[in-house]
């Protein structure tokens, strides 16, 4: 594949990789595009300035991105020796990290879930079965993790 079809090809899968975070996880498309040219990179490194290029990207909304994936621990910064330059690079595990933190989420609405059954009586089974249902489904997910983690996220 020449070089300028297999960049076009590259970008077309960066921006597939953002449309996913946007209508899967709410994430803004240039978070989505950062994750996607992270993943996808030789060498796996890039400095924010290579980033904001590659993705068309302002230097502004990109710091605020690569901020917060920073934060929530799915890329990092990273220097090579005698390079004032910083660089990130995705995680290894920024993928398991995901799922432990969906999964987390869903157990926790289970747990809400669980305190709206204890508010109401047997008196109508319809509004009771509403509640178990997410409460069982959620709760069987976060047991499930919890007894196999390495199982759940491979």
């Amino acid at each position: 594949m020449p070089d300028a079809d297999r960049q076009d090809a590259t970008l077309e899968w960066v921006e597939r990789v953002a449309t996913f975070c946007v209508e899967e996880w709410g994430l803004t498309p240039i978070t989505g595009r950062i994750l996607g040219l992270l993943m996808i990179c030789d060498p796996p490194e890039r400095s924010a300035g290579q980033i904001a290029d590659a993705i068309h990207a302002s230097r502004a909304s990109l710091t605020s991105n690569m901020r917060l994936l920073t934060t929530i621990g799915l890329i990092r910064k990273v220097r090579v020796p005698g390079d004032r330059t910083a660089y990130y690079r995705i995680e290894d595990d920024a993928w398991e990290k995901v799922i432990q933190r969906k999964i987390a989420g869903l157990g926790a609405f289970g747990d809400i879930a669980e305190e709206g059954l204890a508010l109401i009586d047997d008196a109508n089974p319809a509004r009771t079965e509403r509640i178990r249902a997410a409460q069982h489904a959620l709760t069987w997910l976060r047991d499930l993790a919890a007894r196999h983690p390495r199982d759940a996220t491979t």
